[in-house]
């Protein structure tokens, strides 16, 4: 067996490679695409996808009916739930024109509101924690740190095929950011905090039951990662929410906000808990804002509470 799967091996990443071909001539292709072009084409792109695409469609369905349904009505949540899809669509045409040209031509559309919150985060001298989320256009959240003066290092899971995952880590590298593979996420943040630098965690994925804890989400028990919490409290840095969301014409704000206060009863099972309710609170909060920019496609509440 053992030969077997060696000789599988470059075959795969054969396969990897041939497949890189035509993604990366459709990525400059979108990348090149006028503005309003892109943006239209982008749109179209979410219609296909919404179409083609039944399971993740029925997810972000389940999602939007757990989340809102007591709240909208089931043509709201339709209408919801398709324009999720054509915001990714956009998002695509956009992470293609950051890639692949210079990352300026999208910085250039970018309005930035809060950077006094990070003034005084940093003057801790314990470097700034960022809580953030998949929402707007988060790629371009990460790019859109050069406006702020700061460094900063994201964590980041790798992407399934090795080689798209090289080659989107270099771009991402090449506007300033540090990324940090989950693997060994945690000694890489420490590091970067003690640099000074801003470490950036999206915070609105499903955890595992031994990396998680439950807390409510849109009313409903999330199992949420603690490692925010645990490194907020282990350093004393700050909590800065910052999250980038999708305006009118093509352009983005970026909204950073005051820090989280830190819960410090002593118990340190409690703080845990009581600080990442609160994250969870203030992602919800931009999600209820504008709840079609938000990544309705990802299983949320995949992992439940025990019986």
């Amino acid at each position: 067996m053992g030969g077997d799967v060696q000789r599988q091996r470059p075959a795969a990443g054969a396969l990897e490679r041939l497949a890189l071909g035509p993604v990366a001539a459709l990525g400059l292709t979108l990348a090149y695409l006028p503005g309003p072009l892109g943006l239209w084409v982008g749109r179209r792109l979410g219609d296909l996808a919404y179409w083609i695409l039944p399971g993740r469609r029925a997810v972000a369905r389940q999602n939007l009916e757990r989340a809102l349904g007591a709240e909208r009505s089931g043509r709201a949540l339709g209408r919801l739930c398709r324009e999720s899809f054509r915001h990714l669509g956009m998002m695509l045409v956009e992470a293609c024109t950051l890639f692949f040209r210079s990352p300026s031509i999208l910085l250039s559309r970018v309005d930035v509101e809060g950077v006094d919150h990070l003034k005084a985060a940093a003057a801790h001298g314990r470097g700034i924690l960022l809580l953030t989320a998949h929402f707007g256009n988060w790629e371009l959240l990460a790019a859109s740190h050069v406006h702020t003066g700061y460094p900063l290092s994201v964590v980041v899971r790798p992407l399934d095929f090795a080689l798209l995952d090289r080659l989107v880590t270099r771009f991402r590298e090449r506007s300033g950011v540090e990324v940090i593979p989950k693997r060994r996420a945690l000694r890489g943040m420490r590091e970067a905090l003690r640099r000074g630098s801003m470490v950036g965690i999206l915070l609105d994925q499903n955890a595992s039951r031994r990396e998680g804890v439950f807390v409510p989400f849109f009313g409903k028990p999330a199992s949420t990662s603690k490692s925010l919490a645990l490194l907020a409290l282990w350093s004393g840095a700050p909590v800065v929410p910052v999250f980038i969301q999708r305006e009118a014409a093509g352009r983005h704000r970026v909204m950073i906000e005051p820090p989280v206060p830190a819960p410090a009863t002593g118990d340190r099972e409690q703080d845990v808990l009581t600080f990442t309710a609160a994250f969870a609170r203030v992602v919800e909060s931009r999600i209820r804002q504008q709840p079609a920019q938000w990544l309705w496609i990802h299983r949320r509440w995949k992992t439940r509470p025990a019986a």
